[in-house]
């Protein structure tokens, strides 16, 4: 269905900028935040329930999980992705 919608200019470049960026359209990026943005906190599944919580403004939010970051955690993340991704060059280097 079709509609007109009169935002705020700095709003709809913003919005622009920000679906570009993440290369979907600007109509996928309204209607998955038109469905975030209406659907309950009950309609949450199970597992993403454990995950999300509702914040302050009535916005969706993950949940704190006691788990602190820091530059070692990010270091060790980025280490074993450099493992797999040479594991995979490695195996795709054998089956030339």
């Amino acid at each position: 269905m079709k509609t007109t919608l009169d935002l705020p200019d700095d709003l709809l470049i913003e919005a622009k900028a920000v679906a570009a960026r993440r290369r979907i359209t600007l109509k996928d990026m309204v209607a998955h935040a038109l469905r975030r943005e209406i659907m309950p906190a009950t309609a949450l599944s199970s597992s993403e329930s454990e995950l999300y919580e509702v914040g302050p403004f009535g916005i969706l939010r993950l949940k704190k999980r006691g788990d602190t970051v820091n530059e070692d955690t990010v270091r060790k993340l980025l280490d074993e992705a450099d493992e797999e991704e040479f594991a995979r060059a490695m195996k795709l280097r054998e089956g030339q």
